[in-house]
């Protein structure tokens, strides 16, 4: 078990695939008018679930990585739907900034534990 595991638990690894997965759907957001451009999305319980039995994050990722299967497929092939992406956007950045949250607590209640207050 690494030191930063030890002290933060899987908060580090879940804000780490937050990250990953944001700029997965910023990628899906840039490229909704790119001609057969396939939306990609970050199933977030499962890369947490394969992190927490050992894998590496970029393998984590991997493993839980799928593309989107559109509702309503455009006639050009591409499968981003703008209303979905921005969903799942703010959805994970909120995520992203309570994992955040949590890490910067925890940070100060170590460092007033190391200056003894």
């Amino acid at each position: 078990m690494m030191a930063s595991e030890k002290l933060f638990g899987l908060h580090a690894t879940a804000l780490q695939l937050r990250s990953q997965r944001m700029m997965m759907l910023a990628s899906n957001i840039a490229n909704a008018a790119t001609p057969g451009y396939k939306a990609r999305d970050l199933d977030f319980s499962k890369a947490l679930d394969l992190a927490s039995q050992g894998a590496s994050t970029g393998n984590a990722i991997e493993g839980a990585m799928a593309y989107r299967v559109p509702v309503q497929p455009s006639l050009d092939g591409n499968t981003v739907e703008m209303a979905t992406e921005q969903t799942a956007f703010a959805e994970n950045a909120l995520a992203y900034r309570s994992s955040l949250s949590f890490l910067q607590g925890r940070i100060g209640t170590l460092t007033r534990a190391l200056k003894g207050e």
